[in-house]
């Protein structure tokens, strides 16, 4: 089975940073793309940021110019920089990745999600 475990997240003051991180493990042949989303109660999951398999990156508009995503293959790891955060940068943070398991079907997996608070 593929599981995800994303940490990182935490309380930060308005301008402040964190790094989430999100490590994938189980019988993985490939990982394709890799991204992050966040979602506020009462609204729909939003992506923030999605890195493809080559390294590929597409951003939210909300973050662009704040936030970095990045992989480590060899890890089996994505991770988000976070900076400049903002009161409405507040939300829960979930992993996705999307690959390939050993003799096994594609898979797109979510993680269990991380708090981020950014108090004003």
């Amino acid at each position: 089975q593929v599981q995800l475990v994303e940490s990182g997240g935490g309380l930060v003051q308005a301008g402040g940073s964190l790094r989430l991180s999100c490590t994938v493990s189980g019988r993985i042949l490939r990982l394709n793309a890799m991204s992050w989303y966040r979602q506020v109660p009462g609204k729909q999951r939003a992506l923030v940021a999605g890195v493809t398999g080559d390294g590929g990156t597409n951003y939210g508009d909300s973050v662009k110019g704040r936030f970095t995503i990045s992989r480590d293959n060899a890890k089996n790891t994505v991770y988000l920089q976070m900076n400049s955060l903002n009161p409405d940068d507040t939300a829960v943070y979930y992993c996705n990745v999307q690959g390939v398991q050993v003799l096994g079907p594609p898979f797109s997996s979510w993680g269990r999600g991380t708090q981020v608070t950014v108090s004003s």
